[in-house]
């Protein structure tokens, strides 16, 4: 037993030498690959790595840079569209009154429109002043960039695809679309009494 536990000794021995052999050779043969650069190579390696951290930096410097930027100009999208509900609330109060059949015609209606007019206009100065445009489409041609085209109206003095009725208006803030304008546009009028062009062969044979 004793020289079975010393022969499983020995060659637990062997086989921690040789590993320590392999690793020994491992590293020096890492090593020696170092070895092999040159001092002129080693110098265009470390030159390279620094070019590329200087490259990624720069990268990281102008993505901050544009992020910063776009935060600074378009950072009140979402108040500014939030806003354009008061633009919509005084045209909707605009439209009630209007058809209120105990205020036609009279001074009280005039004043108060007269009133909301006003407001409406203070509200787009101080729009426009921030950048927030309202788009500008009655006769012109529907853009799908701009426009959102809700109805189609019969109009033969118009090209189709002119825009001939405001339905809400539409606001872009700098560049950006901050919403389209929803849009009646022009189409050819169907001629309902015209017949269809008989056939010729059918002509022949009457």
């Amino acid at each position: 037993m004793e020289k079975e536990e010393n022969i499983k000794n020995d060659n637990e021995i062997s086989k921690k030498d040789n590993d320590i052999k392999t690793e020994i050779k491992s590293e020096s043969s890492s090593s020696d690959d170092k070895k092999e650069l040159s001092p002129e190579e080693r110098i265009l390696e470390l030159e390279d790595k620094i070019a590329r951290t200087f490259a990624e930096m720069e990268n990281q410097r102008r993505r901050f840079e544009k992020e910063k930027d776009e935060a600074f100009e378009y950072g009140g999208f979402t108040f500014a569209k939030e806003a354009l509900n008061l633009i919509d609330n005084l045209q909707r109060s605009k439209l009630t009154l209007e058809n209120d059949e105990s205020l036609k015609n009279s001074e009280a209606l005039k004043k108060m429109l007269d009133h909301l007019k006003i407001i409406n206009e203070d509200l787009i100065s101080i729009f426009v002043k921030n950048n927030i445009k309202p788009i500008e489409c009655l006769n012109k041609k529907l853009d799908p960039n701009l426009h959102q085209a809700m109805i189609e109206i019969e109009d033969n003095q118009k090209e189709p695809g002119t825009i001939i009725q405001e339905i809400q208006k539409g606001f872009t803030i700098k560049d950006r679309l901050l919403r389209p304008s929803l849009v009646g546009v022009s189409k050819k009028t169907e001629d309902k009494d015209q017949k269809p062009p008989e056939n010729k062969e059918n002509l022949k044979e009457k």
